[in-house]
């Protein structure tokens, strides 16, 4: 069946990348537009877990689809610079340009309700954490941040959603993509099968679609490769041992090299007063934290993850992370596993009991209490256990025997698929953004790709010259002399 409308642009995917695609579309052209997802509108995504404390295993899971993507349901923390979740200045290959993007991304965020105030220390207080870690061996990254919370994102998100229907861009959702290839997408609503016509696609499918792009790309003949993933676990400790330095920075920024293999390990997506959440894939379940404005605990949480790369003979990193999520998930039964750092000193699995004699509450119950070290492989939890041990000297406390650890926390950015300037494929008229594509880890960074994307296929209409869209000016002061 051949779907009735015709469009010049199909967006496959409604997460930052292809909502920002369509944004920058809608700006600057006449084009018809229409953006698909597999799940629903941000008002219909609600997770039960938040109500039931457990994941019922929804199909296809509120927190990775559907308007939004998985930043929709994210605690919503704008990092303010273009190299950290992803690298702009490598994809555009001009440093000022990248600023402005995130500059722009960042006023697109402000438009639709996102909070005015910033996340940026005083310059001595950030000289003080930046040498308090240099003497313990660790990298701390000073970053401008922007908070939303996870309580507020889903109004930000409504608000881009109305604005891009009100200009006429259609969306399709409850609709998962099978596959796409020059001219076409061929998707499924429930039994359904039809084909949606259109001259330029852009393929955005978040994190929860990197598997799918990844099948799909090798199908049709797509140019990619395999880039490293991140594996490791969320910690979770008393807020008051983190307070000093999320005063300062919302989601700090530490980067560790392990003493015994020398790999690297940093912090991601902390969340301050936060709660470690659930997420399922098809097949295993993962962790992940949230924060919200309103509503608090008495933890903080952030992913601990170290970098692994593959060479030939074995170079799918995205196999390998999902071997070890699956085994992960058997030995948790089902659930993610939950175990005291200091039983995982000890080589002990944690019990019910022994969690009950820690300090620190955990936020997520729906757990398996065990031994991580039987689930994620003897590398990795080496690199946990010292890289924590390290990054205790920078923040005491947080290597605490009462220290939680939850696993796995997987990061798939593996298929980095081949583009060029404008960010189209290998494939003529066929362009990619966001986290699914690999030319992005981030809210800012897989919106910014959007941008670009649609700038490519502007370009090709011949309604602009790339350099029309850069401004004159220094979009890095700019950015760092954000009010906070």
């Amino acid at each position: 069946m051949v779907f009735e409308e015709k469009f010049d642009v199909v967006i496959i995917g409604a997460g930052p990348a292809g909502l920002f695609s369509a944004y920058e579309l809608a700006e600057k052209s006449n084009l018809k537009v229409a953006v698909i997802d597999e799940g629903g509108d941000i008002e219909n995504r609600v997770c039960p877990m938040n109500e039931l404390g457990y994941c019922i295993g929804c199909k296809p899971c509120h927190i990775m689809s559907g308007v939004g993507g998985a930043g929709g349901l994210s605690d919503g923390t704008i990092n303010l610079r273009p190299d950290i979740g992803g690298d702009l200045t490598e994809l555009t290959r001009d440093e000022n340009y990248s600023w402005q993007l995130v500059w722009e991304v960042d006023q697109i965020f402000l438009t639709h309700g996102a909070p005015k105030g910033v996340y940026k220390g005083h310059e001595d207080e950030i000289r003080k954490w930046e040498r308090r870690a240099a003497q313990a061996g660790v990298k701390f990254i000073p970053i401008i941040q922007r908070h939303i919370g996870s309580d507020h994102t889903k109004g930000v998100i409504k608000s881009i959603k109305d604005y891009l229907e009100s200009k006429g861009v259609k969306f399709i959702l409850w609709t998962k993509v099978e596959e796409f290839r020059k001219g076409e997408v061929v998707a499924r609503k429930g039994d359904d099968v039809f084909t949606i016509k259109a001259r330029y696609i852009i393929v955005a499918p978040g994190r929860g679609g990197a598997e799918w792009f990844h099948d799909v790309a090798q199908k049709i003949g797509l140019k990619s490769r395999h880039g490293p993933i991140d594996v490791g676990v969320r910690v979770e400790v008393p807020a008051i041992i983190m307070e000093q330095i999320t005063k300062i920075n919302h989601d700090p920024k530490f980067h560790i090299y392990t003493e015994t293999y020398d790999d690297f390990v940093r912090t991601f997506c902390a969340n301050p007063n936060g709660f470690v959440v659930e997420e399922k894939y098809d097949g295993y379940v993962g962790v992940n934290g949230h924060s919200m404005r309103d509503k608090k605990s008495n933890n903080t949480n952030f992913a601990f993850l170290t970098r692994i790369e593959l060479t030939k003979p074995v170079e799918d990193t995205t196999a390998y992370g999902r071997s070890i999520a699956q085994l992960a998930t058997t030995i948790g039964g089902g659930k993610p596993i939950l175990q005291r750092l200091g039983d995982l000193r000890r080589g002990r699995r944690s019990t019910w009991s022994r969690i009950k004699k820690s300090d620190v509450e955990p936020t997520l119950k729906h757990v398996t209490p065990g031994d991580i070290a039987m689930a994620l492989p003897h590398r990795v939890v080496t690199n946990i256990i010292e890289g924590l041990e390290k990054l205790d000297r920078v923040i005491p406390g947080v290597a605490s025997d009462h220290t939680l650890l939850y696993a796995p926390e997987i990061k798939y950015y593996a298929m980095q698929v081949e583009v060029n300037d404008l960010l189209e494929t290998t494939i003529e008229n066929i362009f990619a953004a966001g986290d699914g594509a690999g030319l992005s880890r981030d809210i800012v960074n897989a919106a910014a790709t959007g941008l670009l994307a649609a700038r490519g296929i502007l370009v090709k209409e011949g309604l602009y010259r790339e350099r029309d869209f850069k401004k004159s000016g220094n979009w890095k002061k700019v950015v760092e002399s954000l009010e906070a």
